[in-house]
């Protein structure tokens, strides 16, 4: 059973569209995933900033996993964090 690798050439307009957007929102999750990180007080992100900023690198579920399990959420009652 040889499965031939398919090439660009052979992809469909429709299955090249979809690999186009699917790798532009990855790459649009990963630069707003950095510009948080960077931008946000270190007493806002669970773990710190370098770990995080590594961690996002891992394709596709870094970023998810950032916005979801990585920065606090402040409360109402809760003072802010002083700036760095």
């Amino acid at each position: 059973m040889s499965r031939t690798k398919k090439q660009w050439r052979d992809l469909s307009i429709v299955q090249r569209l979809r690999i186009v957007l699917v790798g532009t929102v990855q790459l649009l999750l990963l630069v707003a995933a950095l510009v948080d990180i960077r931008h946000r007080a270190v007493a806002e992100i669970k773990g710190g900033k370098r770990l995080w900023t590594a961690l996002v690198f891992v394709n596709g579920i870094g970023p998810i996993a950032y916005f979801t399990l990585g920065r606090k959420h402040l409360s109402a009652d809760t003072p802010e964090p002083l700036a760095a």
